[in-house]
This record gives C-alpha cells, sequence and structure tokens, in this order.
C-alpha cells in the first residue's frame, strides 16, 4: 500500500513515516497542496491530509483531490472543532482524525477505510491461479485446490494464503500479515506466522505455494 502524506510538520511527518514503514507500508510525503497533488497517483492508495498547509486550505485541496481521485482521505490535523469535521466530510473526505492521536488508532483508520474502498470481487475474479493453473485458491469457498485436489487449511492458515492472494507477485509484510490474520500490532505473534506457514507448506506438498521474502516477509509463488 502506497500513502500520501500531506504535512508540512517536518517533525510530524518523518515520525509518521516512519511509524508506517515499520508497519508495512510504502509512503510518500507532500509538505503542501501544490505538491500533493503532483504525487497524487494511480498507486496512491490512502492519502493522509493535515488542514493547515502553506498554500491552500486543506479543504480545498481535500475537494480538489476528490475531484480527481476516489483514493480514500483521512483528514489528520489538529482543528478539533465539530464545524470542521463536517466541512472536511462534506469536503470528500472518509474520515477525520485529531491531533494529538495514538497512531495505532490511526493505522486502525487507515485499514478500515481502505477496506471500505475495496471493490467486491466478481465470482470471476475470486480465483487466483498460480504455477501455470496448477494450483487454485478460491476465495469464495475458501479452498486451496493442488493439481485438482483441495488441500485441508486451517481457518487461520487459509486467512494468511487470503492476504496474499490479494497482492499477487507482492511480498507482504510479516506485520501486516499478523494485522490482517489476527486483528493485532503484536510481535509476539511472529512465531505463531512462521507455524502457520510451515503447516500450510507441509500440506502443499512438492508445490511451492509460499515464498519466503528475506527481511520482509512472504508472497505467493509463482
Amino acid at each position: 500500500m502506497r500513502i500520501l502524506i500531506v504535512e508540512d510538520d517536518e517533525r510530524v511527518a518523518a515520525a509518521l513515516e516512519a511509524f508506517l514503514a515499520r508497519s508495512g507500508y510504502a509512503t510518500v510525503r507532500a509538505a503542501d497542496g501544490a505538491s500533493a497533488l503532483e504525487m497524487l497517483g494511480a498507486d496512491t492508495e490512502v492519502v493522509l491530509l493535515d488542514l493547515g498547509l502553506p498554500d491552500v486550505d486543506g479543504i480545498d485541496l481535500c475537494r480538489r483531490i476528490r475531484g480527481r481521485s476516489e483514493v480514500p482521505i483521512v483528514i489528520v490535523t489538529a482543528r478539533n472543532q465539530v464545524t470542521e469535521r463536517i466541512r472536511g466530510l462534506r469536503a470528500g473526505a472518509d474520515d477525520f482524525v485529531v491531533k494529538p492521536y495514538d497512531v495505532h488508532e490511526l493505522l486502525a483508520r487507515i485499514e478500515a477505510v481502505t477496506r471500505r474502498s475495496r471493490p467486491v470481487r466478481p465470482e470471476s475474479e475470486a480465483r487466483v491461479r498460480l504455477q501455470d493453473g496448477d494450483v487454485e485458491i478460491d476465495l469464495i469457498t475458501r479452498q486451496v485446490i493442488i493439481d485438482r485436489e483441495p488441500i485441508e487449511l486451517t481457518r487461520k492458515e487459509f486467512d494468511i494464503v487470503a492476504v496474499l492472494a490479494r497482492y499477487p507477485g507482492v511480498a507482504v509484510p510479516k506485520e501486516r500479515l499478523i494485522r490482517e490474520v489476527w486483528n493485532t500490532d503484536w510481535r509476539g505473534f511472529g512465531h505463531s506466522l512462521e507455524v502457520h506457514v510451515g503447516a500450510i507448506r507441509r500440506k502443499a506438498g512438492q508445490r511451492s505455494l509460499i515464498e519466503t521474502v528475506r527481511g520482509v516477509g512472504y508472497r505467493l509463488a509463482g
């Protein structure tokens, strides 16, 4: 996921970028409205928008972004008046967070707006095929089929495969897998993740279903 941070305070932006990087997200930063519009692209999945920008009012920028894109926008600002929240939401923002905030709450809000914006897959796109069609992941029936035979996975094991299937060809950080499968940021689940991945690999037999990307996490093979 690529997050565009629109924030003119260098210290605040640097701290937020560092936290999101540790949580497995790629970020770019714009210090003003003009730069934000230049950096907004098809690969931008979330915009974190401060309202106190040097060249434009953040509410106006929110309207401009919404006029160009359906990307989720989370306003992050020190303005705590109800009228400002109403203005922001009416300008097209999906959520409104008041500074100072807890970074874990902000992360949860980012994940919530991206879930809501994620399009529902038509049934024809709910199957992921790997390795020349020998492996099929059916996200509707929650089955992994290898050489036309389903393998028995536990709920958590399939959840891991399903998260990886949503990012084909991409190395998914361990932190993101833990968040999406166990709904927690507790790093103590790292060992549980490794145990579940090992079980999936054993059940897949000779097929290389999940690859380890050293220093990052895992991705689907093929």
